[in-house]
């Protein structure tokens, strides 16, 4: 309920802000046009530079708002990346059966079904790919008919798409068994989401469950699979119920640190606190292709954890990567006035919070905090004026300095001498 919920709250976001274009692609695998929708990151406008994951849709008619209002959410949130979305139209004159048309005997494509899966690999992906700014990561998804079709693309040397996500598919012969093997053996990271509902075809749930039991033995490193059975739903609402789970699946490493992770991945480390970070980003962009700043939220994270286990050291390097990432900014001076703050040199701290004084701010790093902390601690080692004599009496020419002895101790006569 509170994924659907959530599609139902983003719908208003996705009519009040998106824009969809409508292409009419001349395509000659399919002798004809094909109408794509074609939505576009809100950044996309404001970041020439910046590049995009790419999201195929077959069903494109009715799943297009439902994935990009679930998109359009978490990017709100910074829970999901931005993602090009391209729907493929397939919704008139019984097109996505002709599209997915599959031989009786064999189950594998067949005639123009056959061309519908040229059209996508050699044609569609192509001219996504040189019109638009997108990364090499890629989604397929689709429901019923189309989802169990995207699974073809799996039947290649190298698979064409990163990630499947399948909606209730409507198995074709023998893929229930072939499909694990395939993925079992595959030697490049596949994340993969099915899902099926009370409300599907009794034989088809029985073969998708039968699909999962095979494919939940499967040890594969490079396999990142998820399964859901949702009780209460019929073959079309458990759409509205899969897409948050899928995406926050493929997506995961790329998410904000949580509460969770900081609690079982961060503050349990010896060390290696900002090597953590480093490796975190690096997965972001070798496995989606998104180039991004570390998130500021991340960085605090990371010093939490630091001074949590008081490895202060670590906020040197903290510093570096601020510096890299944020340049003109307060951050790294921060970091590096945190450290030397805690390690007691407060003349060292207060030259960083004065030096990150002049720079730009971040976050709820101001100018008037850098500046309290200097303040604050320079009142601990500034020298305070030797005052001899009491006010307004003459200082003698003399200092006498009385020492009180330790103890009540008899003067010998060889200390009188």
């Amino acid at each position: 309920m509170k994924h659907l919920f959530i599609v139902l709250l983003s719908f208003f976001s996705v009519s009040c802000f998106s824009q969809i274009k409508i292409i009419n692609y001349e395509s000659v695998k399919l002798q004809g046009k094909r109408e794509l929708y074609v939505s576009l990151p809100a950044s996309y406008e404001k970041n020439p530079t910046k590049r995009y994951p790419l999201l195929i849709l077959m069903d494109g008619d009715y799943l297009l708002n439902p994935f990009l209002g679930t998109l359009t959410y978490g990017a709100h949130w910074d829970d999901l990346p931005e993602v090009i979305i391209v729907g493929i139209s397939q919704g008139q004159n019984n097109q996505r059966s002709i599209d997915c048309g599959l031989d009786e005997v064999t189950g594998m494509p067949d005639g123009k079904s056959v061309d519908f899966f040229d059209f996508i690999s050699l044609e569609l992906i192509p001219f996504i790919q040189h019109d638009y700014r997108t990364t090499n990561f890629k989604i397929i998804a689709g429901h019923d008919i189309t989802a169990a079709f995207s699974n073809f693309f799996l039947y290649k040397d190298n698979p064409l798409f990163n990630a499947y996500i399948c909606l209730s598919p409507e198995l074709p012969v023998n893929m229930e068994d072939e499909l694990p093997d395939l993925l079992a053996s595959t030697k490049q990271p596949v994340f993969y989401y099915l899902s099926t509902a009370d409300g599907d075809n009794k034989k088809m749930q029985e073969r998708i469950k039968k699909f999962d039991s095979k494919t939940q033995t499967i040890k594969n490193p490079n396999l990142n699979y998820k399964f859901e059975n949702f009780n209460d739903a019929s073959h079309f609402s458990l759409v509205l119920h899969s897409i948050p789970t899928a995406l926050y699946q493929i997506f995961a490493v790329a998410q904000p640190i949580s509460v969770l992770e900081y609690d079982t991945k961060i503050v349990t480390l010896k060390e290696g606190y900002v090597d953590y970070l480093k490796s975190k980003y690096d997965i972001i962009e070798n496995s989606f292709g998104i180039k991004s700043p570390i998130r500021i939220t991340d960085f605090k994270a990371i010093e939490a954890a630091i001074i949590e286990n008081k490895d202060y050291n670590e906020l040197d390097a903290l510093a570096i990567l601020a510096d890299k990432n944020y340049p003109k900014s307060m951050l790294g001076d921060y970091q590096l006035a945190t450290m030397f703050e805690k390690k007691g040199d407060n003349p060292r701290a207060v030259r960083y919070y004065m030096s990150g004084f002049n720079k730009e701010e971040i976050a709820d790093l101001t100018k008037d905090m850098m500046f309290a902390k200097a303040e604050e601690l320079k009142k601990t080692f500034a020298k305070k004026p030797k005052i001899k004599g009491k006010v307004g009496q003459v200082e003698s020419k003399e200092e006498v300095i009385e020492e009180t002895p330790a103890a009540d101790i008899p003067v010998t006569e060889e200390k009188k001498q």
